[in-house]
């Protein structure tokens, strides 16, 4: 009982600090650039067209701002319901979870197959290579936590 609730402390930390400083990334990197592209390249969180194509530039912007409108808001609600022990943010959370597993993976395969094509000139993948993995995995840890958390709490 005293591993499982120690295990179940772990798991709620191991989403929840790396979820807000992640959150935080995100209003910066995706919900400014979502109003104003041109200023998310001038402060480096975006790719500008003469790197990525203009068919590039509104891919990305797609994702800013589809994570303006819905994967912000869920993330935040999230881990706010989550935090507090709420059920709606337990569902909120592994909703907001099971997408941030995909677009990363996403991402990653658009950098990947636009690779040697015209007007593509990413000077660096390395970034996306260790970055998006990296939350790709955190959210499946942290889907894992939560459904086996989810599970012993209908047992009891």
């Amino acid at each position: 009982m005293v591993t499982e609730m120690k295990n179940q402390n772990i798991g709620f930390w191991v989403i929840q600090v790396p979820g807000w400083l992640l959150l935080f990334y995100l209003v910066y990197a995706q919900a400014i650039p979502a109003f104003n592209y041109d200023l998310g390249v001038t402060m480096g969180t975006q790719e500008s067209a003469e790197k990525i194509t203009e068919v590039g530039v509104a891919f990305w912007y797609g994702f800013a701002f589809g994570d303006l409108v819905i994967y912000l808001p869920l993330l935040t609600l999230g881990l706010m319901g989550y935090a507090r022990r709420r059920n709606w943010g337990q569902l909120l959370l592994a909703a907001a979870l099971g997408v941030t597993a995909y677009w990363p993976v996403v991402c990653l395969a658009a950098v990947v197959a636009a690779r040697g094509t015209a007007g593509w000139s990413i000077e660096s993948e390395l970034l996306y290579w260790v970055v998006l993995p990296l939350i790709s995995l955190w959210a499946v840890c942290g889907l894992l936590h939560i459904t086996r958390h989810s599970q012993q709490m209908q047992h009891k």
